[in-house]
């Protein structure tokens, strides 16, 4: 059965060397297997303390970025590009000293940052993306760690919605550069969610799951079972980790749209979830 693991922005925003610790202790009490930690700003989390809090709980790690404003690689100015090419590093540093296999997030633009573009101007932002990633793309192989990609869908980006356009992106880029895909987002810009996976096939790297409505999975109007079931047709061996936000950090609400409570209680939100993934992938054991 996948491990199964939960992201920290359901509870807090930014995580921090402070409450780490706690946090971990937390999502290891509610029995999950895996962690992901978003890594908002530089310096936030540091090897060490991460290290000991997922020694201590047993989880596995996986880190996830933010693009927040200023955080581009494409239709933006030098500094800007190498500011988030050192953010990306810093990322990618954080994962391998804490033995996290990939790094995942939208790491094109800053989320939120929509422009129309043609299909001439849409190829060359694509191939600036690729000259500016392959710095960052050579920093992780060299510390054996894996860059997930995320389309996300066209009210946060207009840059990259669909595993097609992913693809096309990905285009020529080494193999430890792949996608990441989420389920909210596939439900929003995908016509067939299984056909998406299965058009990942090995570039997918890293899969994040929840409710149609950004709230816990099950119950909700996505087809689990045909996800899960391409999920395995393409040999996916990673972790299914739940991504939802906590309304109580109003910049991180914003980002993500985050209007009302998802759950009674944002633990609710996250048994909820596991009960549901577990008895999901069980099923599919048998």
């Amino acid at each position: 059965m996948p491990a199964i693991g939960i992201n920290t922005w359901v509870w807090v925003s930014p995580l921090t060397d402070a409450v780490v610790g706690d946090v971990l202790i937390h999502v290891a009490d509610l029995g999950f297997d895996a962690v992901e930690l978003p890594l908002e700003n530089v310096g936030d989390l540091s090897v060490d303390v991460v290290g000991a809090a997922l020694e201590r709980t047993g989880l596995a790690a996986y880190v996830v970025g933010a693009m927040a404003p200023g955080r581009d690689l494409v239709a933006t100015g030098p500094t800007s590009i190498a500011a988030t090419q050192d953010y990306l590093r810093a990322c990618i540093d954080l994962a391998h000293g804490v033995g996290a296999p990939a790094v995942c997030g939208p790491f094109y633009a800053s989320t939120g940052r929509v422009w129309r573009m043609s299909a001439e101007e849409r190829l060359e932002a694509y191939a600036e993306w690729r000259a500016n990633i392959a710095p960052v793309a050579d920093h992780a192989g060299e510390r054996g760690v894996v860059i997930g990609i995320e389309p996300l869908n066209r009210y946060e980006t207009s840059l990259v919605n669909t595993v097609a356009q992913g693809l096309d992106l990905l285009d020529g880029v080494p193999s430890t550069v792949g996608l990441a895909l989420d389920s909210y987002h596939l439900n929003i810009e995908e016509r067939s969610t299984p056909a998406a996976i299965h058009a990942a096939g090995e570039r997918l790297v890293h899969v994040q799951v929840c409710g149609s409505d950004r709230g816990a999975p099950g119950g909700d109007q996505t087809d689990w079972p045909a996800l899960v079931a391409a999920l395995d047709d393409v040999g996916y061996e990673g972790p299914l980790n739940i991504e939802s936000f906590t309304a109580d950090n109003a910049a991180i609400a914003m980002a993500a749209s985050i209007w009302r409570p998802l759950a009674a209680t944002q633990d609710d939100l996250a048994r909820d979830g596991l009960a549901f993934l577990r008895s999901l992938t069980a099923r599919d054991e048998d």
